[in-house]
């Protein structure tokens, strides 16, 4: 069952409570220090009138108003609605603040009882700050309104990196195949008693591949030791002018959580180009690990496919970039190329984990 945390929500009550506490507080503290003998009834009758339209105004918007008109695209009616809205707060708050003032009073028939600015002055003053309560209402509103929208859409965007990168695994898993079988099929020609033990060797890879794939991340002493049991696989099948040599400085018991199957392919492309059945031939493979950061350096001699030579479809290479970009945006470097003399190929790929 999906829980619900309400902590926002208790958050968000508490600062409406201390703002229109600080809201309706700020005109009591105010008359209290002009001198005058303040009490909560007079209080209440005159200084808390202009701070309730306030309120009034606030949630009529924020509750009502914004959700109905605004966000429903009927922006003129809810530009009206709050021009009325405002022009009957203000009239009823001093046409309420004149009355009282009226009968408390002491009547001086010598003197007029209106004493100061016109009283336009104050209904403009008061407007103008209920216009800018619905303007902070408004954007309060569509703030919240953005973050849910922008929550959506990172679950959104979320949603499909993860179905992305499951659709690349899913993919790697056929190609990964049919590269051994390829490699097996070849041994059945000459060796049948080494195609038998590639077999056995295979079915052990196929179940990391079947189900440690399905996770987001695999320690890494578990996907290097996939990677030494697939080396050992490829070795079988090589001449004795391949020269094949690994270095893995990874702790035995590693904990580091990597994406499950994002070298296989960079070492597959090394078996693939880097062995020659006439010429010499060499694969250097070599893992590092440092605190958060983990780093393969493949070195092979260069023996590029013929056109005639259909031993797979290239889509590896492209695989592990499009993995990298969803798996580790700006966290990984990624240098491949041809040396100078074209006769070795080197892939280093370095890999932040924190």
């Amino acid at each position: 069952m999906k829980q619900t945390n309400t902590h926002p929500r208790y958050i968000e009550a508490v600062i409406h409570v201390i703002g229109w506490g600080i809201v309706f507080g700020f005109p009591y503290l105010m008359m209290s220090r002009s001198g005058v003998n303040l009490t909560w009834e007079d209080y209440l009758r005159h200084g808390s009138i202009v701070p309730l339209s306030f309120l009034i105004v606030f949630y009529t918007n924020y509750l009502f108003l914004i959700p109905r008109y605004l966000f429903g695209g009927r922006t003129k009616e809810y530009i009206l609605i709050n021009i009325l809205l405002i022009a009957c707060l203000a009239f009823g708050s001093h046409l309420w603040q004149e009355y009282t003032f009226r009968h408390q009073l002491p009547e001086r028939p010598d003197q007029p009882f209106h004493i100061g600015p016109p009283k336009w002055l104050f209904l403009l003053r008061d407007a103008f700050s209920m216009v800018l309560t619905v303007g902070l209402s408004t954007a309060i509103r569509l703030s919240k309104r953005w973050i849910k929208i922008e929550d959506a859409r990172r679950e959104a965007e979320k949603s499909r990196t993860e179905a992305e990168l499951k659709n690349l695994r899913n993919q790697l898993n056929p190609h990964f195949l049919l590269n051994t079988l390829n490699n097996i099929y070849a041994l059945i020609a000459f060796d049948t008693d080494k195609a038998q033990t590639a077999v056995q060797e295979l079915s052990r890879l196929l179940r990391y591949v079947l189900y440690e794939n399905q996770q987001k991340t695999v320690t890494l002493d578990k996907e290097i030791d996939f990677i030494g049991n697939y080396i050992e696989l490829m070795r079988i099948r090589l001449a004795a002018n391949v020269n094949v040599e690994t270095h893995f400085d990874i702790r035995p018991d590693s904990r580091t959580e990597i994406a499950p199957l994002i070298f296989i392919s960079l070492i597959e492309n090394a078996f693939k180009h880097g062995i020659s059945p006439t010429e010499p031939s060499f694969i250097r493979i070599c893992f590092s690990e440092s605190p958060g950061e983990i780093s393969c350096h493949i070195t092979n001699s260069y023996h590029p496919k013929t056109q005639t030579d259909k031993s797979g479809s290239g889509i590896g290479l492209e695989q592990v970039q499009k993995r990298l970009d969803l798996s580790y945006p700006g966290r990984y470097s990624w240098k491949q190329g041809i040396s100078e003399d074209k006769k070795e190929y080197y892939s280093q790929l370095t890999i932040k984990t924190l």
